[in-house]
């Protein structure tokens, strides 16, 4: 059995990484007043951190359609898979998991596709993926690599440092983070991707503070698969240097904040997301 590794353009994954384990990425689409544009296609990471403090309105992002998914089953198909496990953004912040869900059914004849919600976001995501290609390059079967992922999913963490809870606010993701609202100018706001939503996890006075506070997070337990991601942060090496004594840089996967993740997080968002290690 082939397995392919379909996800969306939420996981963050660096180009290079995607390329290397054959995983395809379903892109959602951002709009800027009455631009639009697809996710990774024609709007670049770096164009998006260019344009998104300039822009008067807060952007807003859309999901996939299912014949979005649909069309990257198919090719799937005729490039040789005999299943396909798409994984995906959480089902609490986007509409994303139903356009892969009805997708899988509208391709059921065809080929087997196994929809699992990550219950997390970017590189929380991303890590998941990794894992799933990594399973399917050994020739697992897609209910060994759903498993995988599963047992993974429960051991994911991830937090994030935000400059400003304004932009999850405004976009409406803000979840459990909205008892920090009243002190938004005041604070650094922490939050967690728990269960699938946006949580509060802490606030500080602080950003170099906050930076400590995500490598406490690291500290507190035995971790693994540690990566960071940042959207446009200007402090990522102070953060690189403080978890060195933990993980190695060339240990740590780091994955740029793109437009999906970037527009509710604001920019400067900065983060840590790894798996509980079972000792």
């Amino acid at each position: 059995m082939t397995v392919h590794v379909i996800t969306d353009s939420a996981c963050d994954l660096p180009d290079e990484l995607v390329a290397k384990h054959n995983i395809t990425i379903v892109p959602l689409s951002i709009r800027f007043g009455s631009d639009e544009f697809i996710d990774r296609q024609d709007l670049s990471v770096a164009d998006f951190w260019n344009r998104l403090p300039a822009s008067a309105t807060l952007p807003e992002t859309a999901a996939p359609s299912a014949g979005a998914f649909e069309a990257a089953f198919r090719a799937a198909h005729e490039a040789g898979a005999t299943a396909v496990v798409s994984i995906n953004l959480s089902s609490h912040l986007s509409a994303t998991m139903q356009s892969a869900q009805l997708a899988a059914r509208a391709v059921s004849d065809t080929i087997p596709v196994t929809v699992i919600d990550s219950m997390q976001a970017s590189m929380g995501l991303g890590g998941l993926v990794l894992l799933a290609a990594d399973r399917a390059a050994t020739g697992a079967d897609a209910a060994t690599i759903e498993a995988a992922v599963i047992e993974a999913r429960g051991r994911t963490r991830l937090f994030g440092a935000l400059d400003t809870l304004e932009y999850l606010r405004k976009g409406g993701r803000i979840g459990g983070a909205q008892a920090l609202v009243g002190s938004i100018l005041s604070i650094k706001p922490l939050i967690e991707v728990r269960d699938g939503k946006v949580e509060e996890a802490g606030k500080v006075r602080t950003r170099s503070k906050a930076l400590l506070a995500l490598v406490d997070k690291v500290k507190a337990q035995p971790v693994e698969a540690l990566s960071v991601l940042h959207g446009d942060a200007p402090d990522l090496d102070v953060l690189l240097t403080l978890l060195d004594p933990i993980v190695s840089r060339d240990d740590i996967l780091l994955g740029t904040v793109g437009p999906t993740i970037g527009t509710h997080a604001g920019p400067g968002v900065i983060g840590v997301t790894f798996l509980v290690r079972n000792d």
